[in-house]
């Protein structure tokens, strides 16, 4: 795949500009003579030994272009792929085939948790808030392969479930994999399954204290909201002729044209329930005997609501 570079900031059809005159010059060789001169004083300055055989048939001859050789034409090649080279370079986090620009930075450590409220913590001498997450064991039911599934990742449980509770697909899921069936599967997304097994166990040890994490959960939903709440409208004026629609959004469009209202368009709905991700976390605590980890600040989602934490991207990509 490839990507721009930093100094590689020009037009599109620039470049495409540039390339097209330097397979021009380069291989087709225009005749000046040709060029310059027309009908009988062409005629004249040809030399003797200049005859149409010279010249390549077809539109090259009624340009007037001399023929090309292939040394001349690999001169051409090369040009070209150093002026390609100049504006993009290939990206050496895309050389195992990724495609998606997303799909570049992973994390390199993930677990799942759940979210048991917000309290604070003395750390040097300063109360620090941090949200509380409980991260049960997880067991790895499945890991998924570039090579069989196009990407990389592990599917893990935690907690336990009645086997009587399991519909048919997910008790042969877990007896395939010949793992304890638990509360929900959750899939993690990892640079590399390196090192992983089925059935081998992740506990909260795999986020150290004092590491970067981006939490990822489902924010509180809010239901059936209006504009101010939703989208932060400031409302019509609350006196001076306003009847009763103070809180209304207003005009959401034109009469007869376009007699449509524009997708996107900014008005009351359904507001929150929205998978939410915060970035750059401070782990300020991770307790292996009661299973829990204090991050710092706030996390998205209620109380009970199920996070997944993992390594910074940020600091990732920066090579952290």
């Amino acid at each position: 795949m490839l990507t721009r570079t930093a100094y590689g900031c020009a037009p599109v059809a620039w470049l495409i500009r540039c390339c097209v005159k330097c397979v021009w010059l380069t291989c087709c060789k225009p005749d000046s003579r040709s060029v310059a001169l027309r009908g009988r004083d062409r005629e004249a300055s040809r030399s003797p030994k200049h005859n149409a055989t010279d010249v390549r048939p077809g539109l090259p001859h009624r340009l007037g272009m001399a023929p090309v050789g292939t040394t001349e034409f690999l001169s051409s090649a090369c040009t070209l792929s150093f002026v390609l080279r100049s504006f993009y370079v290939e990206s050496p986090r895309n050389a195992g085939g990724l495609d998606n620009e997303k799909d570049r930075l992973m994390a390199q450590q993930a677990i799942v948790g759940e979210k048991v409220g917000m309290t604070q913590k003395w750390v040097d001498d300063k109360v620090v808030p941090v949200t509380v997450v409980k991260v049960d064991p997880m067991r790895i039911v499945q890991i998924k392969t570039t090579e069989r599934d196009g990407y990389t990742a592990i599917q893990v449980t935690y907690g336990t479930k009645q086997a009587k509770k399991l519909n048919q697909p997910e008790a042969g899921h877990f007896a395939k994999a010949g793992v304890e069936p638990g509360k929900r599967l959750v899939e993690l997304r990892l640079d590399s399954v390196d090192g992983l097994e089925v059935g081998q166990e992740l506990t909260v040890e795999q986020i150290a204290a004092g590491t970067k994490v981006d939490v990822t959960g489902t924010s509180r939903g809010k239901g059936f909201a209006g504009v101010m709440k939703r989208h932060n409208f400031g409302g019509a004026p609350a006196s001076h002729g306003a009847h009763k629609n103070h809180r209304k959004p207003g005009a959401i469009g034109q009469c007869a044209f376009p007699a449509r209202v524009f997708k996107g368009m900014k008005m009351a709905g359904h507001m929150g329930h929205e998978q939410v991700t915060t970035q750059n976390l401070e782990v300020v605590e991770s307790d292996a005997e009661r299973n829990i980890l204090l991050i710092k600040g706030a996390v998205p989602g209620p109380a009970g609501g199920v996070v997944t934490i993992r390594n910074a991207v940020k600091l990732v990509g920066k090579g952290a």
